[in-house]
């Protein structure tokens, strides 16, 4: 549900300032306790007037292997609004520690272009706070607009995981999931990921999570070696859809196994046409070319 109660913001906040104050809650709370309530906030952030600039969309494309338009890749205004969705985690009052979140799935609904001269009215909330196996997870849902307007243009939603976190009153599933065994086809890409993967999208997205930056702040995370952006590799796989997709779609990702830096990551796309020969449906699916382990999967699809 929609909340009902905006608090408007004069800007999109700074990324690195929310992670220091992320870490800065994570340390009050091992001293003074977790937040005490299991109820996400009811306040939804947004801000008005937002514009891309220009030469961080060019080198987001260049990056990402999009075509040089001036329209906004769907991932670029993941990565333009992701700011005001991490606020939300943010406030005091989120009963989740925003450090350490997984993202598992990513949904969007891009219904029309959005090009980068226009002026974007962005609004963030969170939602359906449930049980996961491993812990609590929930949805994080951003609609962007154009300045003024009613319509919305593109929505996503992002689900994560905080791992280990279990709330007072919030049912775990019984059971887990039987995983689908999956068997590696014949990949239509091979990407080869250096080290530097995650400063290059981070400098580009804004998004400096230490996780992503370097062996050092991993390992000081708990993990062996710095791994990709989720929706970097998303991205890059909906740029390899190409031009084939409509300015109106639906794309979904699903994220199993991060893929730690360096890396070759192996790609197959196949595509769906309707009787009349138009482009339907695209499904792709990464895995490690060596382990024949699963990255990530997903969809993109024609809106009906």
């Amino acid at each position: 549900m929609n909340p009902s109660r905006p608090l408007i913001l004069g800007e999109l906040p700074s990324l690195s300032k929310l992670y220091v104050n992320a870490a800065a809650t994570a340390a009050r709370r091992r001293v003074l306790g977790t937040h005490a309530g299991a109820g996400l906030p009811e306040t939804q952030h947004e801000v008005r007037g937002v514009t891309a600039a220009v030469e961080n969309l060019t080198a987001y494309q260049h990056l990402i292997g999009e075509t040089a338009s001036d329209i906004l890749p769907a991932g670029f205004v993941h990565a333009l609004s992701f700011p005001l969705a991490m606020s939300v985690m943010n406030r005091d009052d989120f009963p989740l520690p925003l450090l350490g979140m997984i993202h598992l799935e990513n949904r969007v609904v891009q219904s029309g272009p959005l090009r980068f001269t226009q002026a974007l009215d962005i609004r963030s909330w969170a939602e359906n706070l449930r049980g996961h196996r491993s812990g609590t997870q929930l949805d994080l849902v951003t609609e962007v607009r154009s300045a003024g307007e009613d319509a919305v243009s593109w929505r996503g939603v992002s689900t994560y995981l905080a791992k280990g976190v279990f709330l007072p009153g919030i049912d775990k599933p019984t059971a887990a999931p039987v995983p689908a065994v999956f068997a590696a086809p014949n990949p239509t890409a091979l990407w080869q990921l250096g080290v530097d993967t995650g400063r290059a999208y981070a400098a580009v997205s804004g998004d400096f999570n230490p996780i992503h930056l370097s062996v050092l702040s991993a390992k000081a995370l708990g993990l062996r070696r710095s791994i990709a952006h989720g929706m970097y590799l998303a991205s890059r796989a909906l740029a390899d859809v190409g031009a084939a997709k409509a300015d109106g779609f639906s794309w979904e990702v699903s994220f199993e196994a991060p893929v730690f830096l360096p890396a070759r990551v192996a790609l197959e796309i196949g595509t769906g046409h309707n009787a009349d020969g138009a482009w339907r449906r695209s499904d792709f699916v990464a895995w490690n070319p060596r382990t024949g382990r699963k990255h990530f999967s997903g969809s993109v699809a024609a809106l009906p």
